[in-house]
């Protein structure tokens, strides 16, 4: 087997003695027969006059070619005097220049938290959604708990639904830009206390790691509880841990740019669209390998599902919480139980789990009914084994117990933030009827605990060539992949890969039913 060695861009040849699929060692001794030699033979007469006919150019892999330059850094040390006495004084003076920049960050989804209508299967209308307005299975809903979740918010004040989206002097400019190292956000989105604010206004730079990170490795409440391949061990990471940041110098604008403030980039927890996507093929070519075994895998397979083995690398990421554990006076741990929160499960090194994915996905919305006896998929993966634009992709999947009303059988909002909420009094009844009121849910006055499960598809912690997986992970008896959950009647590499040619006929792959993939397992 050839492999691409990454800075020389050369292939090497692994040891013959180790069968692709098996991964076991042929017999000492053996060597290669009449058909082989003619084989090696044909091969070393085909490529010369190949290379020749093609005109002789090879295509080679140059991702760096399409990394663009990062905008030059002004020094604002002397433009931003100071003294602040808020953060919205801050925005006022970079008003002064960037005007026309405060304008385009009120269009975007990071201000928003609200993308553009899409069209939901299913569902008679473009639903528009987001962080906003959406209900998800860790802290539950922004909607009556605003003061607590816009702490991650690009703005100042937004502590009800009375917030002025127009207003730019309530841009948080700092949050993305400050290159102090000492801002940080309260409640509302307010700047902490202890902040100096002309020091961070003189620093303000291109946004780092450190910037990005501050809200979306801390999401779902702490470090590493939600994305499972986001944590703060991606601020300085080792090639261990992400090869673009950690060997390349990668920071996150470099792929997720940005067009008027826009950045590029989608969720699956709050945009189910493929529009804006950032892919592999941005900068590398959609067949990168040398070795035409690799890239007769890429027509069904994500680069993700190979190059990315597992998260979780530093940090352990939670994999399930049972809100209905919580109020009781137990002795607390932030990996096991709060009273606050009720009871968890986190795991490190964490396999991912692999579902066919188009870029698509579907979502539970407020005020959908659920079948409490099964878990609700809150925003299940669109595309199946029959999806020409499908591939088979790596998940992090979070399981979670949340409350529901048992009467309307719908998922409820509590309050859980501020006087008189759950995590002020512990009382569950009282908290939904505010969150209720906030969120315009009808409550009956009986509740239950119902499961649901998030999927979080994973596209960062990619790992240096030699670490990602190898034939013997995935096409042995003991290989990560279930065929059959992704609708193959066995292991492609004796069943054949799927034939999109049949899928019209309704037959996969040498006759087997067109089936989608099975997530009956999920638990």
């Amino acid at each position: 087997m050839r492999e691409l060695n990454p800075e020389t861009r050369t292939g090497t040849i692994m040891s013959d003695k180790i069968h692709p699929l098996s991964g076991e060692e042929t017999p000492v001794g053996r060597t290669p027969g009449w058909k082989a030699l003619a084989l090696i033979v044909g091969v070393a007469i085909f490529l010369p006059m190949y290379a020749l006919l093609s005109g002789g150019e090879e295509v080679l892999d140059d991702p760096w070619a399409f990394v663009g330059e990062r905008a030059p850094v002004t020094d604002h040390s002397g433009l931003m005097p100071g003294p602040y006495q808020t953060g919205e004084d801050v925005t006022r003076a970079c008003l002064d220049c960037h005007e026309g920049e405060g304008h385009e960050l009120l269009q975007t989804s990071h201000w928003r938290w609200e993308g553009e209508p899409v069209q939901l299967p299913g569902r008679p209308e473009p639903v528009s959604m987001g962080k906003k307005n959406v209900i998800n299975n860790f802290c539950i809903s922004v909607q009556s708990n605003w003061s607590g979740c816009t702490s991650c918010h690009v703005g100042y004040g937004w502590v009800d639904d009375d917030f002025d989206f127009g207003n730019t002097e309530k841009v948080d400019c700092l949050v993305c830009h400050d290159q102090s190292g000492q801002y940080a956000k309260g409640s509302g989105g307010y700047p902490g206390p202890e902040v100096d604010l002309a020091a961070a206004a003189q620093s303000v730079a291109t946004p780092t790691r450190d910037n990005c990170g501050g809200c979306h490795f801390r999401g779902g409440g702490g470090d590493a509880v939600k994305h499972g391949d986001l944590d703060e061990s991606l601020s300085n990471p080792t090639a261990r841990v992400d090869v673009h940041m950690g060997t390349h110098g990668l920071i996150c604008v470099d792929c997720h740019t940005t067009e008027d403030h826009a950045m590029k980039g989608r969720a699956l927890s709050v945009s189910v669209d493929n529009k804006n996507e950032v892919q592999c093929t941005d900068c590398h070519l959609a067949e990168p390998h040398e070795d035409t075994r690799l890239n007769s895998h890429v027509s069904a397979v994500a680069c993700e599902s190979c190059h990315i083995p597992q998260v979780a690398i530093r940090e352990a990421t939670k994999t399930h919480w049972d809100w209905s554990a919580a109020g009781q006076d137990l002795p607390e741990d932030a990996h096991e139980y709060l009273k606050k929160k009720g009871r968890f499960e986190y795991e490190a090194g964490l396999v991912p789990e692999y579902f066919w994915f188009n870029g698509r996905g579907d979502r539970y919305l407020l005020g959908d009914t659920i079948d409490p006896s099964i878990a609700t998929e809150l925003n299940p993966p669109l595309g199946d084994i029959r999806d020409p634009e499908a591939k088979i992709w790596p998940f992090k999947v979070h399981r979670a117990t949340q409350i529901y009303d048992t009467r309307y059988k719908t998922l409820m909002v509590p309050q859980t933030v501020g006087e008189g909420a759950y995590w002020d009094v512990f009382d569950w009844d009282q908290a939904l009827r505010m969150g209720a009121q906030a969120s315009g849910l009808p409550y009956s006055g009986s509740y239950d605990f119902a499961n649901t499960v998030m999927y979080w598809p994973l596209s960062h912690m990619v790992q240096p060539a030699e670490n990602a997986l190898q034939c013997r992970d995935c096409h042995t008896p003991q290989g990560r992949l279930d065929w059959q959950a992704l609708g193959y009647p066995g292991d492609p590499g004796g069943w054949g890969s799927r034939d999109l040619r049949s899928i019209s006929n309704g037959t996969v792959a040498d006759g087997a039913p067109a089936s989608g993939q099975d997530r009956g397992g999920v638990r």
